[in-house]
């Protein structure tokens, strides 16, 4: 397989902004090959994304994630990531591990959330394969039953908990490293990517949180312009 990166989605969420473009430059600066970033923008997706926000969803993109393969034409692969995340390695080794075996990868984690509550107040919902979607490597072939109509009639976990495969065997799985959940899980300075699911840094109660001061500095250097004469 070709070691070019094929599209990067991201989810971008209104109420966490600065987090989709610190994220994109943490991938930039890292990678060792070109990347095509495309952020999961909700008035982008109108034409193929109808549903109605419910209650439980704790970001913009909590299902519009599933229009991948669908907007990567069902072919070849597509990496998406949740919005609060760092990424500390190379994305080439992560775009690397991709089977064609597989119909989706992701890290399956098994764990129960150390919180009840996460970002500005919102319940921190428990069910099985919790966070498996928020890094997946799409084979988009192989995920046709991802239709805009299935998209937006399919409930939470059956999307969530893919039962849109046929079965778990179509899971393929990643190194934990690539989707380390910050707080839920010691630190861990070989962490690839660090996931921010009970808020990120850019909100004052988690600002001193595990790998905050990284994700700062990369937000410095997003914000960086030269000056004449510096």
């Amino acid at each position: 397989m070709s070691t070019e990166i094929g599209r990067v989605f991201i989810g971008f969420d209104s109420k966490e902004v600065i987090a989709y473009h610190v994220l994109c430059q943490s991938i930039l600066e890292r990678s060792s090959v070109p990347v095509v970033l495309s952020p999961l923008y909700l008035p982008n997706l109108e034409g193929a994304f109808q549903r109605e926000r419910n209650a439980l969803q704790s970001t913009e993109f909590s299902f519009s994630r599933f229009l991948v393969p669908y907007l990567s034409g069902f072919t070849g692969w597509s990496l998406f990531m949740d919005c609060d995340m760092l990424m500390r390695a190379d994305i080439a080794e992560l775009w690397a591990l991709r089977d064609d075996r597989h119909s989706v990868m992701c890290v399956k984690h098994d764990y129960q959330p150390k919180v009840e509550t996460k970002f500005l107040g919102q319940t921190q919902t428990k069910y099985e394969k919790k966070n498996w979607s928020s890094v997946m490597l799409f084979n988009n072939a192989k995920c046709q039953a991802l239709t805009p109509d299935y998209v937006n009639t399919a409930t939470g976990l059956q999307l969530h908990q893919f039962k849109w495969l046929d079965g778990d065997e179509n899971i393929g799985e990643l190194p934990a490293e690539w989707n380390w959940l910050v707080n839920e899980y010691d630190h861990n300075p070989d962490a690839r990517n660090v996931h921010f699911t009970d808020g990120g840094p850019y909100f004052d109660e988690y600002r001193n949180d595990d790998y905050a001061e990284e994700w700062f500095a990369a937000r410095e250097r997003t914000l960086f312009v030269q000056q004449r004469g510096a």
